[in-house]
């Protein structure tokens, strides 16, 4: 298994000898409006360029993964230049409906029993925040992805720490985690995904698995640095198997 942290949520998930293209945001540094009533109110989206090139983001993807529709997981940029024959997995019907508009043609929606090329993709729950908040940010999920010759990953998407994390991770074991921490927000309802005392909670709930810690300082809304969360793993001792990458990191496992 290799991961590639692009940016943001952006990943290549190379497994089981296939390529998956996950969240894929791929415009240029400042193309789009910032966020609104959040920081950073004079720095236009995304905040940083693309550490690799279009082309070799999306050369050799077998399928592409979108867990939900926000800019920042699926952008203009991405319809346009992403092959409209691909293999593309949505959350739901309403994203399947809206990304056939965009020309896609080859769309499936997961479920807890998808397979793609006798890779197991087990669609999970997620929470895009807390309290009324949820209601605006809409549905999200997560993936957790299976196959003999693998260890098992969890891609947990945009979500804070809840029960329902606790029990993918009760249900599954993953030996992989890989969560979206930013802690991004907006002046008024909390935390969007999750800040460092979530992370802490996946740490505890599965403290054999080791993480990567993904979607910071990339859109203007996040509040949780690359250090400060540095910082926060040392101080906690839990920084041996908690990985921040910057764009362009790769890790295998």
């Amino acid at each position: 298994m290799k991961i590639k942290h692009i940016r943001n949520a952006t990943l290549q998930v190379e497994y089981a000898g296939r390529i998956f293209l996950i969240d894929p945001m791929l415009a240029e540094k400042g193309t789009y409006p910032p966020f609104p009533d959040s920081a950073r109110q004079d720095q236009k989206n995304p905040l940083v360029d693309l550490p690799i090139s279009v082309d070799d983001v999306i050369k050799d993807v077998d399928a592409v993964i979108v867990t939900h529709l926000h800019l920042d997981h699926f952008d203009e940029a991405a319809k346009e230049v992403l092959p409209k024959e691909i293999k593309l997995f949505v959350q739901n019907e309403d994203d399947g409906q809206e990304v056939k508009k965009a020309g896609f043609q080859n769309v499936e929606v997961l479920t807890e029993h998808s397979v793609f090329q006798g890779i197991q993709l087990i669609k999970t729950d997620g929470q895009h925040g807390r309290g009324e908040i949820v209601k605006i940010a809409g549905q999200v999920c997560g993936i957790v992805f299976k196959h003999p010759e693998e260890q098992t990953l969890y891609v947990a998407g945009d979500t804070v720490w809840y029960e329902p994390v606790q029990k993918v991770i009760d249900d599954h074991q993953p030996d992989i985690i890989v969560v979206n921490g930013g802690d991004n927000q907006f002046h008024q309802g909390g935390s969007l995904v999750m800040g460092k005392e979530d992370i802490h909670a996946v740490s505890k709930a599965a403290p054999h698995a080791k993480m990567i810690v993904v979607h910071m300082e990339a859109v203007n809304h996040w509040t949780l640095s690359r250090k400060e969360l540095n910082d926060f793993l040392y101080e906690e001792g839990i920084h041996s198997h908690i990985y921040v990458p910057d764009d362009g990191d790769v890790y295998s496992f």
